[in-house]
């Protein structure tokens, strides 16, 4: 829901979702914009069978490809998705550290939430790629490798803008949005943090207002 409050759309786009899982966060943005044109790519079949009946169940018109994000140029074409075609992406890469945290024993979770060193990399250059000039992408990513999607961006992303996100007042943030257009050239932004929790742990208004898709944050604005 962050990401999908993050995420600004308008009438006539074309929306493309990267790890969909079921669409949540897909399905929030096209709440608030139905007439966009909108693709949830996923790479588990089971998912992606998920993310269709809940746009069926919601009544939103979209297309779910069950596709590897880091397929080739050629298999994207193939799918309907070629260079220069999108005007907007929006994508949750999977970023948990194997090297840190224990890996999961199913396989699906593995690929859902396991990155490798080339995960962020690739999944932003999948999204340079189809994305037209001037297009915007969204990201969410662990805010303690905010380094490592400034690294990715700087290959063909500019006026990037990002909003950190806090479990807890009192703490570091966990969680940083980002939003970067393609050549884009203005300055780097960092709007107001995020805070779920205030100091004493009691869930912040504005925040679950963003949660229950009733608000939206600061970078869906352009």
């Amino acid at each position: 829901m962050l990401l999908a409050a993050a995420t600004a759309v308008r009438a006539g786009q074309r929306v493309v979702d990267f790890g969909a899982g079921v669409g949540a966060a897909a399905l929030a943005v096209a709440q608030r914009e139905r007439a966009i044109d909108l693709v949830m790519v996923e790479i588990d079949p089971g998912l992606a069978t998920l993310a269709s009946a809940n746009a069926a169940l919601n009544d939103i018109a979209a297309e779910v490809l069950t596709l590897d994000v880091t397929a080739g140029a050629s298999t994207f074409a193939a799918a309907g998705l070629g260079p220069d075609s999108v005007d907007v992406v929006l994508m949750n890469p999977p970023f948990n550290d194997s090297l840190r945290q224990q890996a999961s024993p199913d396989a699906a979770r593995r690929i859902a939430h396991e990155a490798t060193a080339t995960t962020l990399e690739s999944w932003i250059h999948a999204a340079r790629r189809i994305l037209k000039p001037g297009g915007v992408l969204t990201l969410i990513w662990r805010a303690d490798a905010i380094a490592e999607v400034l690294a990715a961006l700087d290959r063909g992303f500019g006026s990037v803008a990002m909003q950190p996100v806090h479990g807890v007042a009192s703490a570091p943030a966990i969680r940083i949005l980002v939003r970067a257009i393609k050549g884009g050239r203005a300055p780097t932004q960092i709007f107001a943090s995020v805070m779920l929790n205030d100091a004493a742990g009691v869930p912040n208004q504005q925040a679950q207002a963003v949660l229950a898709g009733k608000a939206l944050l600061a970078l869906a604005a352009l």
